[in-house]
């Protein structure tokens, strides 16, 4: 019995359908279509194919070993998986540190402030009347006066509208990358156990990872890691984030 039909023949002992199986799973329906007719070509490759195939008979009540050996056996066993084969990455992007305001800048503009203000008191002081005599002495009456209104300050919001903040926290050594709409990679690496990343993105990014269970992704202050331990898939806009 092929492997399809293992799983197939699993399935319907189990009472499940495709669709149930892909909702535990979150594999599309298509591909596990496909597997169970033996076209593995859309897994996308052998380590996403050894992963469905893991996944699927989790779910219906199989033991994969057996599956996976004969998988191994008509495609070769697997090699050693990298960043790499994962994400498929181009050279490293470096990211630019913010840009400093220059201090000769600085100097200049409060030069400047210091000679108005000087050019300012010699002309009131050189056009003013002197003062009058005063002909007799008041004494002036107290009186009560209300304390200064002081307007509160606008705070910022914590997420301003239009922009999406994602910020990953790795408990276990996880790969990342990030590509824009139009394919361009933003960033590509490890992010190691204990550490935290942060980015904000005004347009729709795709964030890759290649160990889910072992990082937190939140966007905008709301957790969206996908619920699963294969490599997945999040887009992420500024109106929240869905799982690809």
């Amino acid at each position: 019995m092929s492997i399809g039909d293992a799983l197939a023949e699993a399935r319907r002992q189990a009472g499940l359908t495709v669709t149930q199986v892909s909702q535990q799973t979150r594999i599309r329906e298509s591909i596990i279509r496909a597997i169970e007719q033996g076209d593995f070509s859309p897994c996308g490759g052998d380590f996403y194919a050894r992963g469905h195939i893991r996944s699927i008979a989790g779910v219906v009540g199989t033991d994969p070993a057996p599956l996976i050996r004969e998988y191994d056996e008509e495609h070769g066993p697997p090699g050693a998986i990298s960043a790499a084969d994962v994400f498929e990455p181009s050279t490293p992007i470096k990211i630019r540190d913010p840009r400093r305001f220059p201090l000769g800048k600085v100097l200049a503009v409060a030069l400047v402030a210091v000679a108005c203000f000087g050019a300012y008191r010699i002309a009131t002081s050189s056009s003013g009347k002197p003062p009058a005599t005063p002909v007799a002495a008041l004494k002036p009456t107290p009186t009560a006066t209300a304390p200064p209104v002081v307007a509160p300050k606008p705070t910022r919001p914590a997420f301003p509208p239009g922009e999406a903040q994602i910020k990953l926290t790795a408990t276990q050594d996880c790969w990342v990358g990030i590509t824009d709409a139009a394919g361009k990679q933003l960033y590509n690496g490890v992010i190691h156990a204990g550490k935290s990343m942060t980015w904000l993105e005004r347009h729709q990014v795709q964030v890759r990872l290649g160990n889910p269970s072992g990082i937190m992704l939140m966007v905008n202050g709301k957790n969206a890691t996908p619920k699963t331990a294969n490599p997945a898939t999040v887009n992420v806009s500024p109106g929240g984030a869905t799982v690809a």
